[in-house]
């Protein structure tokens, strides 16, 4: 048996898996959430240990499983939250900042100016953003009273929420302060060519290097936890969408997966060398097992999921997001519509902020089952539009899409993903991948399985998508699109003007 704990942006839940990858158990508790100023997102680091060790206990009792038949705990994260505790008594010094807080955006602006930004993405694979670690970690040493000289002696620790929790379970034991490398490459200190944290860096941001964890393999034993009454190995560690990229066995260079959440969330495995990207997605790492890095371009659509919360909250033409797809089939195509999502601007490949949210091409015979059909074909454009740029930058073709997430469960969604790519989506039977990635990482770690082809047999589709759409057809939508797009860009900008 094997213990995924799987700390997400709004609940913490963990979920037993056997060694064939089935669900045996799992619990799930929502936590709360702070906005002290407009743009501060704020979560309480005891809250968050405490709801994932409570739910933790509750999926090991629902199982019926002793804690000895426990062979790994596999952990997985929100990834570039980040807190500071004291290393005496592993007490937080502040709240976490939560990787959708914007505070630090005057700071990145700055260093911007001064002409950073070049060296950072070279060294990175990142964009500079208030979205990743190091600015939160340079605010709380400049801004929590006595931080930076604390820091400074040794006395404080800094980490993302693996670090936090690995922390706490082992409290216990021998306390461990460590990372893995998908996680510290999010922070924007850590080099991901070399594999380490990086010293122009942490000068550049002015912060000591005495804070950071110990950087370690995504897959291998890295520390013993004793908090469910036997000793349990931690085995595997990974931010959320590496670790969905492993649970969707896209263990391959050119093998590629989207999690459609809130967002949309794209990897693309590139293999063992990283490489700079022309449309400025995200070069990261994808996992490090026995050493040997692997990486991923990834790529965002801000407005997935939260599309159909617009048309349920905002509209109101839905009562729940589960009947979008029943209105959308009540007509053959959206009648001409179409749906811009860019409410709080557009990403890759437009990087466009100041784009808008633009409703098009309507007539009085517009129905709102025609917005419904064009706010579900929104996101598979806009996923659409980050697998091109993916495909252009790696000189790859894809042979298939791997989904997962909430709606990744829409058919008719999934349909016309697969359409508007010309690629077929293939669906696992399992689709709770992020939690099932840190379940493969740990079981790798502690030997059930010697090597990912193995995983590779025991992982399983439910389903195939298979491109049904004329290629006239599919480019009339693609240009169709593109004229909305550019029509919804530099909006805000040109109306300032």
């Amino acid at each position: 048996m094997l213990l995924a704990l799987d700390q997400g942006t709004t609940s913490s839940r963990a979920i037993i898996f056997d060694d064939n990858l089935l669900i045996q158990a799992s619990a799930q508790k929502e936590f709360q959430q702070y906005y002290p100023q407009s743009g501060w997102v704020e979560h309480d680091p005891e809250e968050i240990w405490n709801t994932q060790y409570e739910v933790a206990c509750e999926a090991i009792e629902k199982a019926g499983v002793p804690p000895v038949q426990i062979q790994s705990i596999g952990i997985t994260n929100q990834r570039e939250t980040i807190l500071l505790w004291n290393r005496q008594d592993g007490k937080p010094l502040h709240n976490a900042i939560v990787w959708q807080d914007r505070r630090t955006s005057e700071t990145c602006r700055k260093l911007r100016e001064d002409g950073h930004e070049e060296t950072i993405r070279e060294k990175t694979g990142l964009v500079l953003d208030p979205y990743f670690s190091a600015s939160k970690i340079r605010w709380l040493l400049d801004n929590v009273d006595g931080a930076r000289e604390a820091a400074e002696e040794g006395k404080l620790a800094v980490g993302t929420i693996d670090s936090w929790l690995i922390w706490n379970l082992t409290k216990g034991v021998d306390k461990k302060h460590i990372t893995d490398a998908t996680n510290a490459s999010r922070t924007q200190l850590y080099n991901i060519h070399t594999g380490d944290w990086d010293e122009e860096l942490l000068a550049l941001w002015n912060i000591p290097r005495s804070l950071l964890p110990e950087i370690v393999d995504s897959s291998g034993t890295c520390a013993e936890t004793e908090v469910f009454g036997k000793a349990i190995p931690i085995s595997g560690i990974a931010g959320d969408q590496q670790s969905a990229l492993f649970g969707q066995a896209c263990f391959q260079p050119g093998m590629a997966k989207c999690t459609y959440g809130t967002g949309c969330f794209i990897l693309l495995n590139i293999g063992e060398k990283p490489m700079h990207s022309a449309s400025r997605l995200l070069t990261t790492v994808a996992w490090s097992i026995n050493g040997r890095l692997e990486y991923a371009l990834e790529g965002s659509v801000f407005m997935g999921g939260a599309t159909i919360q617009w048309l349920r909250d905002g509209l109101g033409i839905i009562q729940n997001a589960s009947e979008v797809e029943t209105l959308a089939l009540e007509v053959e195509d959206t009648g001409g519509v179409v749906l811009v999502p860019a409410f709080t601007g557009l990403g890759a490949p437009y990087w466009d902020p100041d784009a808008r949210g633009l409703l098009i091409g309507m007539t009085r015979g517009t129905s709102r089952a025609h917005i419904a059909r064009a706010a579900l074909e929104s996101i598979a454009l806009q996923v659409a539009d980050v697998t091109k740029a993916m495909q252009d930058d790696a000189r790859t073709t894809l042979r298939e899409l791997r989904v997962d997430g909430g709606a990744s469960v829409n058919n008719s969604l999934m349909q016309l993903q697969s359409d508007l790519l010309d690629v077929p989506i293939v669906r696992p039977s399992q689709t709770e991948s992020t939690a099932l990635g840190a379940a493969c990482l740990a079981g790798l770690g502690v030997g059930i399985w010697k090597s990912t082809e193995q995983i590779s047999k025991v992982w399983q589709a439910d389903a195939h998508f298979k491109p049904e759409m004329p290629n006239s057809e599919r480019q009339h939508h693609l240009n169709r699109w593109a004229k909305a797009v550019d029509r919804a860009g530099n909006w805000d900008k040109e109306d300032q003007s």
